[in-house]
């Protein structure tokens, strides 16, 4: 035991550190809440920025699909009022489908149009409107999948919405937006999830509402947006973020799509970007789409009004189109899907 007497000094009884660590990164990650329960080091362990990291290294971490998705409404009457979103998980090695829990704070739904981004195996979700008042709120969870608990973390600098944000290494950016008076933004800051503090960075060039973010690399790409006198006049533009030099890099004509770029940029290459919905006239209508590494989940309607697919994508060489798969999903997830990411486990 060790001083204070609360665990096992030894991971594994019996078992030297380096072979029981081996055995604890092999476990899938759907057993590490069961197993975060048999000791406080466990516990410690499993939760520890080192692990997740150990297990990336040797392959054992597991990509699924995050999404921002209406909940099924209980009523056989029509709903009158908007509907709630939760966040559903696909794991496109097995199948499945799971709901992480409510926001404490947010018991009925989600904040309308916050975002999500991971990093480190674990979930965000910040900003948005309050879904009773429509306010825009500053508030910042972070979930964690080993205990299937919610954490509190600091809020945002400042009310904005419909802003870019992109994760990686521990690192939280965001970018663009408006704030609460409708004016787009050009400011730009980074969370850092273990100090848990925010700091600002330099600004874009330029103003960017309803813009997508995505991280490439060592590079925090800022895609498409408007400004505040051109609303709804997407630009073809796009900036990124360099991580090692803190400086913004404006690229022309990286987005040569007239539609709104939220949920579904596709990275292409030499800095051109497509979309998700051009991948299949299934899916051209609300298209939202997450990368999975060899495959990208993919959902959308074929038109206005039309159900709400489900598909697979598999990627060709080159990163062209491939085959697509449509999925059979459970009623209970076949909700619109308003924005999405993905999480290593």
């Amino acid at each position: 035991m060790d001083p204070q007497g609360l665990e096992f000094v030894e991971l594994i009884p019996g078992l030297p550190e380096e072979l029981a660590l081996e055995c604890l990164t092999r476990l899938h990650y759907s057993a590490h809440g069961g197993a975060s329960r048999v000791c406080k080091r466990w516990l410690q362990l499993l939760q520890s920025r080192d692990f997740y990291y150990n297990r990336k290294k040797s392959g054992q971490t597991h990509k699924a699909a995050c999404l921002v998705q209406a909940l099924p409404v209980l009523s056989e009457s029509k709903p009158v009022s908007p509907p709630s979103y939760g966040i559903s998980v696909f794991d496109s090695v097995s199948g499945t489908w799971d709901r992480v829990d409510p926001l404490p704070k947010y018991p009925n739904g989600l904040p309308l149009f916050c975002q999500i981004t991971s990093t480190e195996g674990k979930l965000f979700v910040m900003g948005g409107w309050d879904p009773s008042s429509w306010d825009p709120v500053k508030d910042v969870f972070m979930y964690e999948f080993t205990t299937r608990r919610w954490n509190r973390c600091a809020d945002l600098p400042s009310n904005r919405t419909f802003f870019a944000v992109g994760a990686a290494e521990g690192k939280i950016f965001i970018a663009g937006g408006h704030d609460e008076s409708k004016n787009a933004l050009s400011s730009a800051w980074v969370f850092d999830i273990k100090g848990n503090e925010w700091t600002e960075l330099t600004r874009m060039s330029e103003e960017r509402d309803e813009c997508e973010g995505i991280l490439i690399g060592s590079e925090f790409w800022v895609v498409s947006g408007y400004d505040t006198e051109s609303q709804g006049g997407f630009k073809s533009s796009a900036e990124f973020y360099e991580l090692g030099t803190g400086q913004w890099k404006r690229v022309e004509d990286a987005w040569g799509v007239t539609q709104c770029p939220r949920s579904c940029v596709r990275a292409g290459q030499n800095s051109q970007f497509t979309s998700w919905a051009e991948c299949d006239s299934a899916v051209r209508v609300a298209t939202c789409g997450v990368d999975l590494g060899e495959r990208a989940l993919v959902t959308g309607s074929a038109y206005q009004g039309a159900p709400h697919g489900f598909y697979l994508a598999e990627k060709s060489k080159g990163g062209q189109n491939g085959k697509i798969t449509k999925l059979d999903v459970p009623d209970d997830f076949s909700g619109f899907v308003q924005s999405c990411c993905c999480v290593e486990i």
